[in-house]
């Protein structure tokens, strides 16, 4: 074989591209805001020790009384999640903290927090106003979490399960508007549908992946008035309704007829659907600031441990998020 044909059959190298980058305009309120999340009288503020015991609601009954609000109770669970603490380490670090501040209330003690988590209603803080554009997406949580280094060598053991995260976002505020934890095998349309229902106030436009194409999440969007659907219907997809039907058209058929028309890229484009890629942004964030594992062992604590997470994650959004454009 001669040498050209040799340098004929060679395989091109490929170019390499180069990433992105990016610079934050306001470095300084970013840094500040960052700088605020470790602050202790930022999650412990004088509302919350004034609330600390519950407010007796009706006659009182028989057997023994809660001690301690669910504000209270909220408020060290939070403790728990932004600094990585056990129950126990919960219990003497916010012992500690309220003697510092010389507040005259008792901590409870670890079996109580863990048995309120159980039931306990976590609201998340919202502050966004008026017609929403939100974008869906999900992620899997690892419970009963083995070691990377235990699975590579043994491989992975029966009890190693999975939790999904799904999560409904904010494009403008980057806010969580509403948590649904499931187990590993429920789709991400059924999933979404207690999403749409979940959101508060009235959503302008839903975005999110393939996975959500299906007539379930569409019937929800619909329920709640969404003017605009931006989920890419798959490869193969057939229209739902015959264009000469009465009845008005679908959505997503209508999603379908224009990516006929321009193609697929042109159609994310027209339609936002790249804003979708803030939901992966949070899940992002909710990963690299409490991890990608559930402490808890019972799906109502995993549910009340991921919402206390989001909680927290929304707090940490109002202080601050970086202004960040790309550099030519």
């Amino acid at each position: 074989m001669t040498k050209q044909k040799r340098n004929s059959k060679a395989k091109k190298p490929k170019r390499s591209k180069k990433k992105a980058q990016y610079r934050v305009r306001n470095w300084a309120d970013y840094n500040e805001s960052l700088v605020q999340r470790g602050s202790i009288t930022f999650w412990i503020d004088e509302e919350v020790v004034a609330n600390w015991k519950p407010e007796p609601e009706g006659p009182r009954q028989r057997g023994g009384q809660p001690q301690y609000s669910d504000r209270a109770i909220e408020c060290l669970l939070m403790l728990r999640a932004v600094f990585g603490l056990t129950y126990r380490q919960t219990e003497g670090f916010g012992q500690s903290v309220l003697e510092l501040l010389g507040a005259d209330v008792k901590v409870p003690d670890y079996t109580t927090l863990c048995k309120r988590s159980a039931q306990l209603a976590v609201a998340l803080p919202i502050t966004t106003t008026g017609p929403l554009h939100i974008v869906v997406d999900s992620t899997g949580l690892k419970i009963y979490g083995e070691g990377e280094w235990k699975v590579r060598q043994h491989g992975p053991s029966k009890r190693r399960t999975w939790r999904k995260l799904h999560l409904s976002v904010d494009e403008a505020s980057h806010q969580i508007q509403a948590v649904v934890l499931t187990e590993a095998g429920v789709d991400d349309a059924e999933a979404g549908q207690q999403l749409i229902e979940g959101t508060p106030g009235p959503i302008e436009q839903v975005s999110g992946d393939g996975a959500y194409d299906k007539r379930k999440f569409y019937e929800s969007c619909e329920a709640r008035e969404v003017e605009t659907i931006s989920v890419p219907p798959r490869r193969d997809a057939r229209i739902w309704q015959h264009g000469n039907c009465s009845a008005p058209p679908l959505p997503r058929d209508e999603n379908l007829r224009r990516i006929r028309q321009v193609g697929r890229q042109r159609w994310k484009e027209e339609s936002g659907y790249h804003r979708r890629s803030l939901a992966e942004t949070a899940v992002f964030r909710f990963k690299v600031i409490f991890g990608d594992t559930l402490s808890s062992r019972t799906l109502p604590r995993q549910l009340t441990e991921a919402r206390i997470k989001c909680a927290a994650l929304n707090r940490m959004t109002v202080l601050g998020m970086p202004d960040s454009y790309r550099v030519a």
